[in-house]
């Protein structure tokens, strides 16, 4: 099963070119049951990359652009008086879906960010006092531009807590963006993509991760890491300790994805910057010594020993 994830990665870097890393780093947060934040500027393929995952994984996909007058009903769905039937009907939302692309997330009011917090905890709604069971796989693949930009409300630290990962295209390297520009046009490309697996095949290597080993040894060093960056030194909160349970199932993951049956301090730290940085946010005092937290979490790793 894990073979077809790697001919899932194939087929999605023919698409996002150039972003072999990012592409793994996005299935392995997909394999881990968590959901993916991606952050970086317009243009870069944020979208077309997430399109590109749901249609090779063969998962039902929805849209939502987000704006700030997206209200929550407008993503979870409503309730109708209808006067035939003599009473209300719910009207699922674009929310019922395998795969919801939340586009531009952070254009949304905090009152509908926040409504989707029970569905990426939960996997599930609640409406009008009656809660409703999402679509199994169900993920979330939200874009987000830099918080500079103009109409931009910065995801609350509680909502930046239920993306697993967090990733960044960033620029194509001179040959990708030739590529880019001698090829086929990527939406026309997205059309042809035929799924390489089946949402139940999904499920059952997600499930399989609980057979990859992890050792005392190994839970040590994400112990301690976690313990570091609770120290104050660095960051104003450490790690939760769903943080540090996210770090560790997407270290499996990782590993499986590398073909092993077991996990090595290599994954996690490889994996330390993608699902930490977003997490963590920098004590004044350190902003001086870097620039971002993700230039902190790798010093952060350096101050732990293996």
């Amino acid at each position: 099963m894990f073979n077809k994830l790697h001919a899932a990665a194939r087929q999605v870097s023919q698409i996002v070119v150039g972003k072999d890393r990012q592409v793994r780093l996005a299935l392995t947060c997909l394999l881990a049951g968590g959901h993916l934040l991606i952050d970086d500027v317009p243009g870069v393929g944020k979208t077309t990359l997430a399109h590109a995952l749901a249609l090779t994984l063969g998962l039902k996909f929805n849209r939502v652009q987000f704006t700030s007058d997206l209200l929550p009903a407008d993503v979870a769905g409503i309730s109708v008086y209808e006067r035939e039937k003599g009473g209300f009907s719910f009207h699922p939302g674009p929310i019922f879906t395998q795969v919801l692309l939340a586009d531009e997330i952070n254009r949304a009011t905090p009152k509908t960010q926040s409504g989707l917090l029970e569905a990426m905890e939960e996997r599930q709604v609640t409406a009008d006092g009656v809660t409703r069971q999402l679509p199994e796989p169900f993920f979330v693949i939200a874009t987000q531009n830099p918080a500079h930009q103009v109409g931009t409300f910065p995801l609350p630290e509680s909502q930046l807590d239920r993306f697993l990962m967090c990733l960044s295209l960033g620029y194509p390297d001179a040959a990708a963006e030739r590529a880019l520009l001698m090829g086929e046009d990527r939406r026309a490309m997205l059309k042809t993509l035929q799924p390489v697996m089946r949402p139940e095949e999904l499920m059952d290597a997600q499930a399989a991760l609980r057979g990859i080993h992890a050792s005392g040894a190994l839970v040590d060093y994400l112990q301690a890491l976690a313990q570091s960056s609770r120290s104050g030194q660095l960051f104003a909160e450490g790690l939760s300790p769903r943080a540090t349970l996210a770090l560790l199932q997407a270290a499996r993951a990782w590993a499986a994805l590398e073909g092993r049956d077991h996990v090595i301090p290599e994954d996690i730290q490889t994996l330390l910057v993608p699902v930490c940085a977003h997490r963590l946010r920098p004590l004044k005092s350190a902003q001086g010594m870097a620039t971002a937290s993700r230039d902190l979490v790798l010093q952060l790793q350096k101050s732990v020993p293996l």
